[in-house]
């Protein structure tokens, strides 16, 4: 992988990190933050620890969602090492935002038992505190609270699928191959009709 791969790979990864970190740092250190009102009826900071997964979901314990969220960002980074050659620089970009938020959460569930306390190893809590808290007729229009980590892995996600084409790399092993083997298939069955 080359130079300029590596960086839009790994500069979105450790932006996302360092900011996230920073940001539940000072906001947990900070309770007079905790519940504030940044521009009334639309967003404040209400701070929350998730134990479960992105937007409150919460099936199994914090260990076991805690170790398959360490899994799947190592299969994820593990993929785009994998096809590193045929990845364009959006696509590294739109990966390391998803890999530095990812591996942001995992911080918390890795520390925040120890930090705060309340458990050991793959016991902690994501710290979440962004809340839009507009309401639409009484209705929330996005009732879930997040964290900068989820943000940088909801943009790169809208992003790949708004910007498909330009941004997910086109390979021999997907489509054009199987493209190629079509029209190889069409020659051959037009030489044999021409006989």
């Amino acid at each position: 992988m080359d130079r300029n791969k590596i960086t839009a790979l790994s500069a979105p990864a450790l932006i996302v990190i360092l900011l996230d970190q920073l940001s539940k740092h000072w906001i947990r250190l900070n309770p007079q933050w905790h519940y504030a009102d940044l521009i009334p009826g639309w967003l404040t900071f209400n701070y929350t620890q998730n134990p479960g997964m992105a937007l409150g979901m919460r099936w199994a314990s914090t260990e076991v969602i805690s170790g398959i969220a360490i899994l799947a960002t190592i299969a994820i980074l593990s993929y785009v090492l994998y096809n590193r050659e045929d990845a364009t620089a959006g696509y590294l970009v739109c990966m390391g935002l998803i890999i530095g938020g990812a591996i942001g959460n995992i911080i918390d569930r890795l520390i925040m038992g120890y930090v705060e306390s309340y458990g050991g190893l793959l016991e902690g809590h994501v710290i979440d505190f962004i809340h839009f808290n507009l309401r639409i007729s009484g209705y929330p229009v996005f009732p879930y609270i997040f964290n900068v980590a989820d943000v940088a892995i909801s943009t790169a996600i809208i992003a790949m699928l708004v910007f498909h084409k330009r941004i997910v790399p086109q390979n021999l092993s997907g489509t054009e191959q199987q493209d190629q083997v079509n029209e190889e298939r069409t020659a051959d069955i037009q030489r044999s009709v021409e006989r």
